[in-house]
Order: C-alpha cells, then structure tokens, then sequence
C-alpha cells in the first residue's frame, strides 16, 4: 500500500471544535489549509477560537438583525453556556443586546454550525473533493470516558455527552460525499476495555464506509513535550492507503524550560479560593476526602 499524499489544499472541519487545536496544528505545520466549518455549541471556547483564529474578522454579521431575531436564531442553533446543556430561549433573550451580538458575530466569524444534533451531513459542505483535501477532526466529549469523570461511557443512545460520537456516525450516513481524512482524539479510555465495544464498533463502521482505520495511544513526553499527558489518536483514511504515525522525539526539556520566571500576582490561587475548589470537588465525587488539605 502506499502512503495517501495530500496533494491539494485542505478544507478543515472541526467538529467538537474547541478552541481550534487541529487548526493551530495545521497552521504551525505550515499547511495550505482554510477553516471550512467549525461545529461548537459551548459559547466560551467559540470566543477563544475567535480570538486566536479570526481576529483579524471584525465585521458586524449581526447588523441586519434586532435583539429579538438574534436570540431567536442563537435558541435555534442550540447554543450552551456550560458545554453540558443548551441555553433555554427565555435565559438567552435575557442576556443583554452587546452580549447576543458578541456570540452571534463569533458563530459566523468562525464558520461554526453551533450544535451538532441541530445539522445534517449537507451543512459540512464536503463538494468536489476533486479539487479539495477535507479533513474532519473530532474530538468528541471525553467526561464520561474519563478516569477524572464518572465514566458513563458512550454507548448509542445513552445520552451521554461521549454518546456524541454517534452524532458523527449520522453525518457521514448523510453525506453525498465523503471527507478523505477522519482525525480522533481523545482520552485512553476511548479504546480500553469499557469502551472497547464501542470503539471496534466505530471502527467497523467506518471500515464500511470505505476507510481505513488507523489508531494508537501517544504520549506528550514521547514528543519533546515534558509532560506525562496520554492520548488516543485514530486516522481514517478514505481508500486503500498506508500511514505511518510519527517517529518519537527525544526529550530535551524539562518544565523549567517552558515556565515563566516571573508570574504576576493575579494568577496565583489563595487559600480561601483553593479550599473552595477542593470542597466542591469532594462534594462532586471526584475527590476523595484523603486528598483535602489538613
């Protein structure tokens, strides 16, 4: 088999979007890519990808509309200010007139479909693929894969925020044209033995679909990142091709090398502020009380 070559200019999807991880990567690499469509529905980490991404963009999408039409549109999409659950229509209509436009500006500065059980597999606009390289990345929710979780899992139909995965399992059935490349991420647990039903079912979907599937467990420390952090990675690959994952980079720096040396006051926790967090922490069950400060 031999390796799939991208060898024309990418059109970036980013599902579960974030604050725009894979479109930093593929920018720092120095790829020929544009920000095709983003699909994020929690309304802070929009504003970050905003801000890092599409800065530049300070034209006013919301000028044509009232308060009234923004919020109703804002309720339509589906928007969360929580990442857990979305907005209901009289708490959004609440919010103030520079804060409904601020989060409306946002969405369409960034190309962001909002919540991803609100669109078909026709609002990724993947067309002439011919022409273009399309990449979907999806880093689904992880809470309830997560050890730090409570480790609900991901089964179809669960309701669980990691049961979005499914969501893209709908997408893809929807689409008359199929993305060349598929990008996971996500914590271990993905494809350790909890989930692992779930994860070869995945992988047997999309082996039907025509993909070829290749996964792994990376370390950051394995890539001259001093830092202990696992991820799970799955590359998809429409056809009969090859990849190979990165070769290993020798570790050559220790976290003294990426710290400041001096840090100002404000980002420093106190102790009423700190013993505040561990409380809630205990209470919430994801700390046990043999962790609490004496």
């Amino acid at each position: 088999m031999q390796p799939y070559k991208i060898d024309k200019p990418i059109r970036l999807i980013e599902l579960f979007a974030g604050i725009g991880s894979q479109a930093m990567a593929l920018r720092n690499l120095g790829a020929n890519f544009t920000t095709y469509r983003t699909c994020e529905w929690w309304i802070q980490p929009n504003a970050s990808y905003k801000a890092i991404h599409c800065a530049d963009d300070t034209k006013d999408y919301s000028a044509d509309f009232s308060k009234e039409q923004i919020a109703e549109k804002l309720s339509r999409w589906g928007i969360s200010n929580n990442g857990k659950d979305p907005m209901a229509e009289d708490k959004i209509r609440k919010k103030p007139e520079w804060w409904l436009r601020e989060v409306y500006n946002n969405i369409w500065a960034t190309k962001n479909l909002v919540n991803i059980q609100n669109i078909t597999g026709d609002d990724l606009g993947v067309a002439e693929t011919d022409k273009y390289t399309y990449i979907v990345t999806y880093s689904f929710p992880c809470q309830d894969l997560s050890v730090a979780g409570k480790m609900a899992g991901m089964d179809k139909g669960s309701g669980t925020r990691s049961g979005m995965l499914w969501e893209v399992e709908r997408l893809l059935d929807e689409m008359k044209e199929l993305p060349q490349i598929l990008l996971m991420e996500n914590v271990p647990q993905v494809m350790q033995r909890k989930n692992l039903h779930n994860f070869e079912a995945w992988q047997e979907f999309l082996t039907g679909k025509g993909y070829k599937n290749y996964a792994k467990i990376l370390n950051a420390k394995d890539f001259g990142i001093p830092q202990n952090r696992q991820r799970a990675y799955m590359v998809s690959i429409l056809g009969d091709y090859d990849y190979q994952f990165p070769e290993e980079i020798p570790l050559e720096k220790t976290m003294d090398d990426l710290l400041e040396d001096e840090v100002e006051e404000k980002f420093y926790v106190n102790s009423e502020a700190a013993d505040g967090l561990i409380t809630e922490l205990i209470q919430s069950g994801r700390l046990e009380k043999k962790c609490q400060k004496p």
